[in-house]
């Protein structure tokens, strides 16, 4: 159990640029990004002797750093585009190079991460400084060498994606075709080839002749990782639709809605807002799709569109706490979801830095909180239980003394192994679980 931290700033006024706002493993879990509101986007690279090791805990530590974005002004519309990181995104790697896409509202960047360990030396019409030199004193000449040197990350922007979306992007998604990407904002899915920067193919259009009529948004889209054909977005109104690009040029006209009917017993002044779905994410092996909305994940199977297969209650005991998180805001988080890499177990967070954690095989779960005085390196984290009344355990934490300004809203999960990355606001925790044991 370990705890890294990402760039902490020496002024207060800065500390707002430096919560981490997305959390990425890449295809293979050995680098881990994360972007921050700052712009600034952090790799961590898993230390190469724990490879050869399946039972030591392969530690993280920070491999490159750069700033993605930074603070623009849109003069149409007066308006000021954050450089905050919404999304990153790994691409599948072809060659000894990584790259990954990262977006901020309007912008998205392809970034290309090398290392270079080797210099070349003994150049003929160059001297040491690099100048040239006068040729009427180059008397022979000499193979150039390449000669051991301190190993170097290079990050470099490869292309930049523009102009393609009105209003703010929220989510980023690579096709299993590694050729194209599509990006979501509030009304409009893009989809983009990657070699392509000036023009992108619009390929869901919700927005409504009269603005007054909008009664939904795209909150979150994704590819189905097996079928480049199909993708899902879902929505404000806690639906999901799944498209397939093989029916049309334009999928406003989905293949399967999936909604489950509301319970009127249930119905309230919230229902709407707590029913908005913040996060979608399809299973490793494409079958499923697990969804999270503001109490609850929901995994559905694709072939069943009536209702979700499994619902699991996050917090369930902040249901009578609604009206003051509707005050306080804190009922429109977006909180995200993640599989581990068999699909059994699903993460989620919480507030008060607590995150849960769901085993469908044998319906257990587990809160577990990402904080500096339990995570200790090599600590084992201890299940937390909130209390809602009546008598209190030692340990219990009650629903009323809760942190709400304390929010796990990105975490991650190994594509392999139970390793998962968890933000908590400026911090970056990084847990592995024990060897041989259960999920916690």
């Amino acid at each position: 159990m370990r705890e890294a931290d990402t760039l902490r700033p020496p002024q207060l006024m800065e500390v707002s640029a430096d919560i981490i706002s997305t959390v990425e493993f890449n295809h293979t879990g050995e680098l881990l990004a994360t972007g921050d509101k700052g712009g600034r986007v952090v790799i961590f690279q898993r230390e190469p002797e724990s490879k050869n090791a399946p039972h030591s805990q392969g530690e993280y530590d920070v491999y490159s750093t750069f700033q993605s974005h930074e603070p623009e002004f849109d003069y149409l519309k007066s308006l000021e585009i954050e450089e905050k990181i919404n999304k990153i995104k790994w691409l599948p790697q072809q060659n000894a190079a990584h790259s990954l896409l990262s977006t901020n509202d309007k912008t998205i960047k392809l970034w290309k991460i090398t290392e270079r360990d080797k210099r070349p030396e003994g150049y003929n019409l160059k001297d040491e400084e690099g100048k040239l030199k006068d040729l009427s004193t180059v008397t022979s000449l000499q193979v150039p060498v390449l000669k051991p040197m301190d190993l170097m990350v290079e990050v470099s922007p490869r292309r930049i994606f523009a102009n393609g979306h009105t209003y703010h992007i929220n989510s980023i998604s690579v096709n299993s075709d590694c050729e194209t990407y599509m990006s979501a904002d509030d009304l409009r899915i893009n989809l983009w080839h990657l070699a392509i920067t000036d023009r992108s193919f619009n390929i869901v259009d919700i927005k409504p002749a009269n603005m007054e009529d909008l009664t939904e948004v795209i909150t979150a889209s994704e590819f189905h990782p097996h079928h480049c054909n199909l993708f899902v977005y879902s929505s404000s109104k806690g639906s999901l639709r799944l498209c397939d690009m093989r029916a049309a040029a334009l999928c406003d006209k989905h293949s399967k809605l999936f909604e489950e009917p509301e319970d009127p017993s249930n119905r309230s002044f919230f229902s709407e807002i707590i029913s908005s779905v913040s996060d979608v994410k399809f299973s490793h092996s494409g079958r499923y799709m697990l969804t999270r909305d503001y109490l609850t994940v929901k995994v559905w199977d694709l072939n069943m569109e009536a209702r979700p297969i499994e619902t699991y209650q996050v917090h369930d005991y902040l249901r009578s706490k609604l009206c003051s998180l509707y005050e306080n805001d804190c009922i429109f988080d977006k909180f995200e979801c993640a599989w581990n890499g068999s699909d059994s177990v699903i993460m989620t967070g919480a507030y008060n830095n607590f995150f849960r954690m769901f085993d469908r095989n044998t319906k257990r779960d587990v809160t577990l909180e990402a904080s500096r005085e339990s995570s200790k390196p090599r600590a084992v984290l201890k299940p937390r239980r909130v209390c809602v009344g009546g008598k209190r355990r030692r340990d219990d934490i009650s629903v009323d003394s809760l942190d709400f300004t304390k929010k796990i809203l990105h975490t991650a999960w190994h594509p392999a192994e139970n390793i998962i990355a968890i933000a908590a606001t400026n911090n970056l925790y990084i847990f592995q679980d024990k060897v041989n044991s259960d999920m916690h």
